[in-house]
């Protein structure tokens, strides 16, 4: 036994196993093996920028998650040493029970438990004894979820796919998964899922089939989808599993005899009765239906989709989009109905499963002030321009300024070999004959790269089987080329490029469900390639679409360089506009028209163009674009942490880690790297902060240095101490507060001349001398003068 002074000395892992657990499962009767998961990671940390170098915010961890079956979380536990109290991480088990949808948090530190019950938004305390039995908690769950009857719960109980990867389904996909099953299990014909691009749709989609489709309540599926490549890659990847029970509808084939069926809508509908190969299966074939990219028209009256939805209108229809659509020609929610669930953009970005982004704008003279050409002004062709003012619309629509494309094109290769050159970009152009152009410019620019491989440069339009061909090669990881794609529409959506490091956007873009889709081709992550996040080179000023309150994500940066300054911050028809009256059509010469017109398109080579001055804009925590200065900004964020200066001081010089001070602020939305931009690279964020929001007088790190110096600080330690603390002096003074704290900086010059980390160590008499030392370093650096 263990009396109250030995409990109160005990870690939180010890009052886990001592007290918690035994609670849980001796006394309760849970299952440790198949029922519960201990510290469980939720989320992966937000990827924070720094520059060309990332670091990972802080993940959310949860002590315990207990489950029903695998499928099916019912409770969370979060566990506190017991000098906390017993109410101490309710709140935190809160947070955690609402992210995975369970009803039911605990809190407890070894004395007893704190139950909240979300379902009534009631507390109670219970004794270590008193814990819910795993019957208990599963019948308070399917009362609360309105499961009812055996059918019901036969359905929802159904295991997910066990991955031979071991590839379970993230909180979130758990979520939707689970939701959809419920819904289909209560009767309901129409389900809508909204997530965003890169957060797993067809693997959501996969987990849902898979489990009715096990369970024998739908034994017959069909998945739409609308690009040849998004068919193969379903197949091939996420639904592989289904293996002989699943074909693709091609070649004009209906072939009966199959339970899961795959089909680009195209090949099974046609203008004629005859190529409408959906209607060699009758109407109540499919059980379910489910629409991937549901958005790009399955829910217009009289598009393609829906009539094949009509047809089998029996059937229970999911439809999948990140960008539900809600128009005067269109609306999902109508078809549909609400989403039974949600996952934004900025949920993504936040929880660390998403790519942040930083947005440069690039304002053209010419796109600001409009063009007008001098009376009889003829193009390179010899065809006179009609006398009118041209703007931003009419560029690469109805005129081309060459010189314009020309800039662009070299902003584009500035930025690569400011950056990587081998970075995969996607450039989106107005129409194709524009990506055209654009190929043969980046082409010129990039020629000692394209000589050694003529596929660094390709234009993959809907038009170019070349160019098509390479689309795979494009989105395989592990292929190098293509490097840069110009494209118009054709890579807008559902094209899976996880490595993609810069998105171009030199087309105009109203459609905030286009612009979301062509900012998904950047966010995803990938960690094997060191993809982490990516930047948005903005020509058209279509990132003020960040403004829009529709717009659920936010780049941690906007960059509008002036003049000369570097670059780099410190193919199938159009849908209508939103709110247009008329309906547009592609024309693969001239772009854009309206019906029963036909534009003339002008080549203009010797207007010149240039870069204007313009203010750099950042946005906030929140998502919002910050308008006041950013010295303001910070000021107000750091006065909402820190009470005065005073505050300030007394919290940096007594955190064991200064760094851990510095994460914290760039985790509350402060812009470091950027206000080091403004105020200056030699400050670390001490000065920085203290300068900006206090007032205080900054010191450059090497005055810091010099001053710990002058003061013959080092006198008591023998030579080799002394020597390397001076060293970690000089570190400091050129690279920064990091590789101060981080032991590893022994390992690298110049402190490999004084021996090995563990030698080094040695010389100031252990490990914990030597951190004390490096501390007490640290102590004279920010002395008050």
């Amino acid at each position: 036994m263990f009396n109250l002074f030995d409990k109160k000395n005990l870690t939180e892992r010890d009052i886990c196993t001592k007290y918690i657990t035994p609670a849980i499962v001796e006394t309760a009767g849970w299952n440790r093996d198949t029922q519960i998961r201990e510290e469980l990671s939720l989320t992966k940390g937000k990827v924070l920028v720094h520059g060309k170098l990332h670091s990972r915010g802080k993940q959310k961890r949860a002590d315990y998650v207990l489950y029903h079956k695998t499928n099916i979380p019912l409770a969370v536990v979060e566990a506190k040493d017991n000098t906390h109290t017993l109410h101490s991480g309710i709140q935190q088990a809160i947070e955690y029970a609402e992210l995975l949808d369970v009803p039911f948090a605990y809190s407890s530190n070894g004395d007893g438990f704190i139950e909240h019950d979300r379902t009534k938004g009631a507390e109670r305390e219970l004794s270590l004894i008193q814990f819910p039995t795993p019957e208990e908690l599963w019948r308070r769950y399917c009362q609360h979820k309105g499961i009812t009857d055996t059918e019901e719960k036969r359905i929802y109980a159904q295991d997910y796919y066990p991955s031979l990867e071991n590839k379970t389904p993230r909180y979130y996909q758990l979520t939707a998964v689970n939701r959809t099953i419920e819904a289909i299990a209560k009767g309901h014909k129409r389900v809508l899922l909204v997530m965003a691009t890169g957060t797993g749709k067809t693997f959501t989609s996969f987990q849902i089939i898979w489990r009715l489709w096990k369970s024998g309540t739908k034994k017959r599926i069909l998945f739409l989808a609308d690009r040849n490549i998004l068919v193969d890659q379903t197949r091939t990847n996420d639904f592989k599993p289904f293996g002989s029970a699943m074909t693709k509808i091609q070649n004009r084939n209906a072939d009966k005899s199959y339970e899961i069926y795959l089909a680009l809508y195209q090949a099974i509908t046609g203008s004629l009765e005859a190529q409408k190969i959906y209607k060699q299966f009758s109407r109540e074939f499919f059980d379910l239906i489910v629409v991937d990219e549901c958005h790009r028209g399955s829910a217009e009256e009289d598009s393609a989709w829906r009539e094949i939805l009509e047809y089998f209108s029996n059937a229970t229809q999911i439809g999948m989009t990140a960008t539900p659509k809600e128009t005067r020609y269109v609306s999902n929610i109508d078809y549909f109905g609400d989403p039974v669930f949600t996952y934004s953009l900025k949920q993504g970005i936040e929880d660390g499963f998403l790519a942040p982004y930083k947005v440069v704008r690039i304002d053209i003279d010419k796109d600001l002030t409009g063009w007008r050409p001098e009376k009889g002004k003829q193009d390179k062709y010899g065809k006179e321009i009609p006398d009118r003012i041209y703007n931003q619309s009419d560029y690469d629509q109805e005129l081309v300024l060459e010189r314009r494309n020309e800039l662009v094109a070299r902003k584009i290769t500035e930025f690569l070999k400011a950056t990587n050159r081998f970075d995969k970009t996607i450039v989106f152009c107005e129409d194709i004959p524009h990506a055209e152009r654009m190929r043969s410019l980046l082409v010129t620019l990039n020629s000692d790269l394209v000589s050694q491989n003529s596929k660094y440069v390709m234009q993959i339009t809907g038009d170019n089987p070349e160019g098509k061909a390479e689309l795979d090669n494009f989105i395989l990881p592990e292929s190098r080329y293509p490097v840069i794609v110009t494209t118009s529409k054709l890579l807008s959506t559902g094209v899976d490029v996880q490595t993609c490091k810069l998105i171009v956007l030199d087309k105009r873009i109203e459609s905030m469900t286009e612009f979301k889709q062509i900012i998904g081709r950047g966010t995803r992550i990938n960690e094997a390639y060191d993809k982490f996040s990516f930047t948005i080179m903005d020509f058209r000023k279509a990132t003020e679409l960040f403004a829009d309150p529709t717009f659920d994500g936010e780049p941690v940066q906007i960059y509008e360089p002036k003049g000369d300054d570097p670059v780099v911050p410190p193919d199938d028809p159009t849908e209508p506009p939103e709110g247009g009256d008329q309906p547009i059509e592609i024309d693969l010469q001239v772009g854009p028209v309206r019906k029963g017109q036909r534009r003339t398109k002008y080549y203009v080579h010797d207007v010149p163009v240039d870069v204007v001055a313009e203010r750099v804009q950042y946005y906030g925590k929140d998502g919002k674009l910050i308008t006041e200065s950013l010295n303001d900004y910070t000021r107000k964020a750091v006065n909402q942490n820190f009470a005065s200066l005073n505050d300030f001081l007394r919290k940096w010089t007594s955190a064991d880690r200064k760094q851990a001070i510095v994460e914290e602020l760039e985790n509350e939305g402060i812009l470091l790297e950027a206000l080091a931009q403004e105020v200056g690279k030699d400050f670390d964020p001490f000065d920085l902060i203290a300068h900006v929001a206090f007032g205080q007088k900054p010191l450059t790190r090497r005055e810091r240095a010099e001053n710990v110096k002058k003061r013959n600080y080092f006198v008591k330690y023998g030579e080799k101490a002394r020597a390397v603390l001076e060293a970690l002096l000089d570190k400091y003074a050129d690279e920064g507060l990091t590789n101060l704290e981080d032991p590893k900086v022994l390992k690298v010059q110049p402190f490999n001349k004084y021996g090995t980390p563990v030698e080094i160590i040695q010389a100031f008499g252990g490990k914990e001398q030597y951190f004390q030392a490096v501390k007490d370093l640290e102590q004279q650096l920010y002395r008050v003068a």
